[in-house]
């Protein structure tokens, strides 16, 4: 058990670490065990070391730890991306050769798709442009989404490219430009997820997650068929072994421990075949977690720059010092920085703001606008970018679908998706 036990313990360590890394800032874990030990892990022990290296190496060593983490994640480079090809070719190879004579001909088709996928997938999600804002299409991108007068502003200018910054793009810091309804920087593509390849990238994750589950379920099934042949009592549920009579823990897993190192009939795969299902097993939960944490975005209308963005709203909130008013259909837009929506079916009804003192502003900003009111709660406020989930996945997947009419008034427009509009739990994203 020696050999089975320090792999788990391998595996699930860093499963676990990953999962704290990528989940432990959301708000919706805020006040968890795991933003606390993200705390811990990103905040707490760097502080301590570098406050350690600084009484014994005048900070030496924590400048060369900084150059060495600042390159990794924020210099583009595929070191990322060759090891997730690496962990799955490697996988493949120490899987397959065991596994591939025991399967039936139609484990064999099915799991050849399963296993290519990912691989096409991954290949669309890094070669394809993210949705790159270039002084060629910067005209088209400023009409792709209205700005909502909450998370984005009319007349905003990227620091660097030095335009227009279009409703919903982000300068990213590694790839060094504006892109298109931003999600985030992935560096396990090392590429940025964006308007033109988000549905690429859910299909990597989900291709990803179906791979690891049906490898791993395919695995246990092969080794459970290994083990029934030598202990016919034995079943994957120890207390149900022997009939329903039950079996000893120890014993079940000195016979789970027996049918990882045999399940290649003596071939000396069964241990890389055991060890490889057991990988997949565990890291299937962290790979479906992502992919769901993603689909949460799609229902709720946001990226995950978004979700932070709407994260700071609720510290505002919580703080007492967010406010809001409503926006008049009919006043006279500056299309010189603000252009007519060719395709959006509806506009901002509101506009929202942060002031020190907790009182509403006392300057007036645009007119047509209503009275101030405060606001303490998410579900108080209009996401202008969330269609309903069906609509918000066809945004995804067919970048340029037209959602309005354009010989249709948008106020008509507005009144005929009002019901699909949510203004919704966005901090759980």
């Amino acid at each position: 058990m020696g050999t089975l036990a320090t792999i788990a313990l391998v595996v699930l360590g860093i499963s676990f670490l990953v999962f704290v890394t990528f989940f432990g800032r959301l708000p919706a874990l805020r006040r968890t065990p795991i933003a606390w030990l993200h705390r811990l892990l990103w905040v707490h022990l760097p502080n301590g070391f570098t406050s350690l290296d600084q009484r014994l190496s005048g900070g030496r060593v924590t400048s060369s730890c900084s150059r060495f983490g600042n390159y990794m994640m924020y210099d583009r480079h595929p070191t990322v991306l060759i090891f997730f090809l690496a962990l799955l070719i490697g996988g493949e190879a120490l899987y397959l050769p065991t596994a591939w004579p025991q399967l039936s001909p139609l484990h064999k088709t099915t799991g050849a798709i399963t296993i290519l996928l990912p691989y096409l997938f991954l290949y669309l999600s890094a070669a394809s442009d993210p949705g790159t804002i270039t002084a060629t299409n910067h005209v088209p991108e400023m009409a792709r989404y209205p700005y909502d007068f909450t998370l984005f502003h009319p007349g905003s200018v990227c620091a660097t490219c030095r335009r227009l910054k279009p409703a919903r793009s982000k300068h990213c810091a590694v790839c060094k430009r504006c892109v298109a309804r931003c999600d985030h920087h992935c560096i396990f593509i090392n590429n940025c997820v964006g308007a033109a390849n988000t549905h690429w990238f859910l299909l990597l994750l989900l291709s990803t997650a179906v791979l690891t589950l049906y490898g791993g379920v395919l695995g246990v099934g092969l080794m459970t068929a290994q083990m029934r042949v030598r202990f016919p009592g034995w079943t994957m549920l120890y207390w149900r072994a022997n009939g329903g009579a039950g079996m000893a823990f120890t014993e079940w897993l000195v016979v789970w421990s027996w049918g990882m190192q045999d399940a290649g009939r003596g071939s000396g795969g069964g241990v890389a075949m055991g060890a490889v299902t057991l990988l997949a097993l565990m890291t299937s939960p962290l790979v479906w977690a992502l992919l769901g944490y993603h689909l949460w975005l799609v229902y709720c209308g946001t990226t995950t720059n978004e979700s932070m963005k709407w994260s700071d709203w609720q510290v505002e909130m919580d703080e007492g010092l967010a406010f809001k008013r409503k926006v008049d259909a009919g006043r006279v837009k500056d299309v010189r920085v603000e252009p007519a929506w060719t395709r959006w079916p509806v506009e901002a009804e509101q506009v929202m703001v942060r002031t020190d003192d907790g009182k509403p502003p006392a300057k007036e900003g645009w007119a047509g606008f209503g009275e101030w009111e405060a606001v303490w709660r998410l579900k108080d406020v209009e996401n202008l970018y969330d269609l309903g989930f069906w609509d918000n996945l066809i945004d995804i997947f067919v970048p340029g679908f037209m959602f309005r009419d354009p010989h249709v008034p948008v106020g008509e427009a507005r009144l005929r998706r009002k019901k699909k509009r949510r203004a919704r739990k966005i901090i759980m994203a």
